[in-house]
């Protein structure tokens, strides 16, 4: 009888054993889901055109520009000013920020600087993710908004932890987690990638909406266009110029 009752259990646990998956293959498998890493990789460069929020009443256009290996300009018009972040995909990066005290490109923080490459990979931090010095492992399986949904813990070379959520039926990435310093502050930040789009055999969402947990801080971006393979000249990702704000106008002279 204890005979056929552990045959039974073995019996009972071997689908089990069988369905479950290491956190290499969710990762090949979302990898695969998005156009496989031979057409991400193929990519040179990248263009995308849209719309950002920063909550209600403050909207601006955004262009976003990515070339090999890890050059990024982008621009953010908000109330006729306009915000750039650029980065020469070696060491350099400036921001253009019209709001703050200096008007002209100031060199990025090391903070910046710390995660801007990983910002500028258009590949992703899961493809080649052991030449990137990153490690991955999973964490479980949970539900997110009525789906279930595969969750990997990634830490990269600075050590940094970032959680990402992968849709169980798609594979596609719906959700990740980090925590990001704000004003010298230590906040967590997550954001939900929805609206997927197939641009040349790969798949984007064009819809990220993210906030901080139990603060203010929100941020949506709506793509209304992805160009793969622009042409972008080299000369877009160098110390951006800012023209000098030209004089106020002098009164007519009074009779």
């Amino acid at each position: 009888m204890k005979t056929n009752f552990l045959w039974f259990a073995i019996f009972f646990l071997l689908p089990l054993t069988a369905g479950a998956q290491t956190a290499d293959e969710i990762v090949n498998k979302a990898v695969a889901a998005r156009g496989g890493a031979e057409k991400i990789k193929a990519i040179q460069s990248e263009r995308v055109t849209g719309r950002v929020t920063f909550g209600p009443g403050l909207e601006g256009a955004l262009v976003a520009e990515l070339k090999r290996p890890h050059k990024l300009h982008v621009e953010i018009v908000v109330e006729d000013q306009k915000i750039i972040r650029v980065y020469d995909g070696k060491s350099a990066g400036w921001i253009v920020n019209p709001f703050a005290e200096k008007k002209d490109a100031q060199p990025m923080s090391a903070e910046d600087l710390k995660s801007i490459s990983e910002e500028s990979d258009f590949d992703g931090p899961f493809i080649d993710y052991k030449a990137k010095g990153n490690q991955i492992e999973l964490v479980g399986k949970e539900e997110l908004e009525g789906k279930s949904a595969y969750r990997i813990k990634l830490t990269n070379k600075n050590g940094d932890i970032r959680l990402y959520l992968f849709d169980s039926a798609s594979y596609l990435p719906v959700k990740w987690e980090e925590t990001r310093t704000v004003e010298g502050k230590e906040v967590p930040w997550e954001s939900f990638f929805s609206d997927y789009r197939e641009v040349n055999g790969v798949k984007y969402a064009f819809k990220i909406d993210s906030d901080s947990p139990g603060t203010d801080l929100k941020q949506s971006v709506v793509a209304e266009k992805i160009e793969i393979n622009a042409q972008i000249d080299d000369d877009h990702f160098s110390k951006p110029v800012v023209p000098e704000a030209e004089p106020p106008a002098a009164p007519p002279p009074s009779n």
